[in-house]
């Protein structure tokens, strides 16, 4: 009988260890976030820079994922027509993933988002030249543009995160050091808020945006040709074979016309020299909005999950991309493939190539001056 005491005390010691020993374990693992995702993955020290992931959480239970690394957007969790919390946008779910990639997804784009004709532009008589990264355009910046920086971070609450940046003068051929601050905003009607400033000590040209891929189906590894677009512009800026602006024209009569909601599929390939060029929609709608960021600028709903995007900005145009440069097989996050088509873009932003275009809104940012820029992205069920 002793020795069964004693044994079964033995027994109960080593239960006890092993239990304290799993409680130890858990409680130094990092804990998922709501999309799933590991911190501990996005952590890391790159070229002798901390890089961490933001987490945000509002008040109704959505969640948003921010990494400093090139200002990404990784994750938005909200709610679908049943209540399931739905992963909007496209991503990866390593930091690893995000270096060894070319793409910009979810990334900051400066300093100067979408194309500049032969990476070139002239300032006051003086022509600054730029990397060619896109035939012979610059695009976004370049090939080391702001999606690739490591941008100082700081958390300021629960639901919101500030990211700065100093490029410097001469940076990918712009002049002037510039001075930049993004904060993303998680607000408590399940929007993402991103506010842009920037300052310079030089006469320069700035156009920022953001450039998450989105899919609100909530179905892993879909197409958004179900979705259905709706941008509030009676105008757009037709593209020659390179993707740079030719002028400005009307939509009306024309496939370009999105200013009632259609379904993405139903137009995308049609027989419409602009969508032939472009492999489809990939072009810069004039906002009727004028600068008002209270008014609607684009619609976004899937039928399938009944999430709907509004996208609300004070810029006065907006770059729709739907993914048709996406690679036909993509491992995104969680294992899942992203097809061709498999996200939307809407990126707020002057027009492209204004630096080239002296009728264009211009893009110039003189010292003294503070560039401002905001957009929002509400998600809704409908």
């Amino acid at each position: 009988m002793k020795k069964f005491c004693v044994a079964a005390m033995a027994l109960c010691m080593m239960l006890s260890c092993a239990q304290k020993q799993q409680q130890k374990e858990e409680a130094a693992a990092p804990a998922t976030t709501l999309s799933g995702l590991n911190p501990a993955d996005f952590t890391s020290e790159v070229d002798g820079k901390p890089v961490a992931l933001y987490v945000l959480k509002n008040a109704k239970g959505a969640e948003a994922c921010i990494t400093n690394w090139g200002g990404r957007w990784v994750s938005m969790m909200v709610p679908d027509k049943n209540g399931k919390m739905t992963d909007v946008v496209l991503g990866y779910d390593k930091l690893q993933d995000y270096i060894s990639s070319t793409g910009n997804f979810g990334a900051l784009i400066g300093r100067y988002g979408n194309r500049i004709a032969n990476g070139k532009f002239t300032l006051d008589g003086v022509e600054y030249t730029l990397p060619q990264n896109d035939k012979t355009n610059c695009l976004h910046g370049g090939p080391n543009g702001f999606d690739r920086q490591i941008w100082d971070a700081k958390q300021l609450s629960d639901n919101s995160v500030e990211l700065t940046y100093v490029s410097k003068d001469g940076e990918a051929g712009f002049p002037g050091n510039l001075n930049v601050k993004v904060v993303y905003t998680l607000t408590d009607d399940n929007a993402m808020d991103i506010k842009y400033e920037a300052t310079t000590d030089k006469k320069t040209v700035v156009n920022l945006t953001n450039h998450s891929y989105f899919n609100l189906s909530g179905v892993a590894g879909s197409t958004i040709l179900d979705h259905q677009l709706s941008i509030n512009a009676d105008n757009y800026t037709p593209v020659d074979t390179l993707f740079i602006p030719t002028g400005i024209a009307p939509v009306e009569g024309t496939p370009m016309d999105l200013r009632e909601p259609v379904t993405i599929g139903d137009r995308i390939n049609g027989d419409f020299e602009q969508l032939v060029k472009a492999g489809g929609y990939d072009h810069n709608w004039v906002l009727n909005t004028k600068g008002d960021i209270n008014q609607v600028a684009a619609t976004v709903v899937a039928p399938t999950s009944g999430i709907q995007m509004q996208v609300y900005t004070n810029e006065p145009g907006l770059q729709v991309y739907c993914g048709n440069m996406m690679a036909e097989k993509e491992n995104g996050k969680h294992g899942v493939v992203y097809p061709r088509r498999g996200a939307i873009c809407l990126e707020s932003q002057h027009y492209p190539d204004t630096p080239n275009h002296p009728d264009f809104p211009s893009v110039v940012l003189e010292p003294g001056q503070t560039y401002k820029s905001e957009c929002i992205y509400k998600f809704s069920v409908k």
